[in-house]
């Protein structure tokens, strides 16, 4: 049980074994790798033998990802797979750059049917979601009324810092609207990526939160879409604040988080909130309301 549904009526977890239905033979790209029959790269022009690759990974020295510690050739390899399998079932994957599929690739642990299942999720979900390719301020308008939402500054990694307020988050009668916030509000964090950087910092304060604010199925929703559409995204979380009464709900949604996006949350104890913010975020970066020096800008006027 890896996540959960993105457009289902219930919140409830889904199996990741979908198959890709089409003229392209997943088998048989396996049994391409294992055989060393050579594979087109699409990049580059030229034919990879994927049994040289996985010889020079076992005795060359490889390139790694100074981050992860992958090895970049084989990396590289499987996205060039990827590529070739999304392409059949949808061209206008064609247009999406390496940095996308590496993203969904690394999601699924660099297995190139699941990573293509799920970007091929992602893409109807996308065109059924977002017909115009964004999100605009009027198709949000009461989410954005509850001023819980603020961009800040980058953290020391370079990534955007984006703060949300829970005690100011209530329940939507219209849930299409807040699936529709998760991706405005997304959408703007990602915009503010520099060059070169991939992932975001989010700050949950839930300084006075109550049952009131209590909304499992909202909270689900954005994990969903966070997970299955925003893969690879997410750098940092901290919790602050947080009631005991919150760790009630948490029980709930714990089970639905990723092993991955697990290890990126901390519960933050009121003592020591800016000393632990500090080692991540410069004081010139952090919110005043933290003892930073930046004031809380509305993600709307970001």
């Amino acid at each position: 049980m890896e996540h959960i549904k993105v457009e289902g009526k219930e919140a409830l977890p889904v199996k990741d074994d979908a198959k890709i239905s089409s003229d392209v033979d997943v088998e048989q790209l396996k049994v391409r790798e294992e055989k060393a029959i050579p594979v087109k790269d699409h990049v580059k022009g030229s034919d990879v033998d994927v049994e040289q690759l996985k010889v020079r990974e076992e005795k060359a020295i490889p390139v790694k990802d100074h981050v992860k510690g992958i090895d970049v050739d084989v990396e590289h390899t499987k996205i060039c797979l990827m590529r070739e399998l999304v392409q059949k079932q949808d061209p206008s994957s064609k247009d999406v750059d390496d940095a996308t599929l590496r993203r969904f690739l690394r999601a699924r642990d660099l297995d190139v049917q699941k990573g293509s299942t799920m970007f091929l999720k992602y893409l109807k979900w996308r065109r059924s979601s977002v017909p115009n390719g964004f999100i605009s301020e009027s198709d949000v308008q009461n989410e954005i009324a509850q001023k819980k939402m603020f961009m800040q500054g980058f953290d020391k990694k370079g990534r955007p810092i984006a703060l949300q307020l829970g005690a100011k988050h209530f329940q939507n009668k219209t849930p299409d609207e807040f699936k529709r916030f998760l991706v405005y509000v997304l959408d703007k964090i990602c915009s503010r990526l520099p060059p070169g950087e991939e992932k975001f910092t989010i700050i949950g304060d839930l300084q006075g939160w109550g049952y009131a604010n209590s909304d499992i199925r909202g909270y689900l929703s954005a994990l969903s879409v966070l997970q299955d559409c925003y893969p690879e995204r997410l750098g940092k979380v901290f919790i602050v604040h947080a009631p005991y009464i919150f760790m009630t709900v948490w029980k709930i949604i714990y089970p639905f988080i990723d092993n991955k996006t697990k290890t990126k949350i901390e519960f933050v104890p009121n003592k020591c909130i800016k000393s632990t913010m500090l080692q991540l975020i410069d004081e010139s970066q952090l919110p005043e309301i933290y003892g930073g020096k930046l004031a809380l800008v509305p993600i709307q006027d970001a």
